[in-house]
């Protein structure tokens, strides 16, 4: 799905690592929410409370699932899950545009 219709958006930014990750909340009819964003070059470690699916639409990147032993290289046109309660590292390589969905 290349857009989005009948959602609302939070006019408010997501700001992290000084500016270098940020991402707009956009929230659905049925109560689902999913944030849009933009990653720049560099290391960053995220926490979950919920069951994440990362959508990566362009970029590419390295990730660290918390209790996985090999970094997993993802690029634009694929995906990850993070399970709930837990963290992953991620090493951005290039600008990176990105949808995140939060499942549970």
């Amino acid at each position: 799905m290349s857009e989005f219709t009948d959602v609302t958006v939070v006019k408010k930014a997501n700001v992290y690592f000084d500016g270098k990750v940020t991402s707009r909340t956009i929230k659905f009819a049925d109560g689902s929410i999913k944030t849009l964003g933009v990653m720049l070059p560099g290391e960053y470690e995220f926490n979950t409370d919920a069951r994440e699916l990362m959508e990566i639409l362009a970029g590419d990147l390295d990730i660290l699932i918390k209790g996985d032993e090999k970094w997993q290289t993802i690029c634009g046109g694929q995906s990850f899950e993070v399970p709930a309660n837990s963290s992953f590292q991620l090493k951005i390589g290039t600008v990176t545009d990105y949808c995140c969905s939060f499942l549970d």
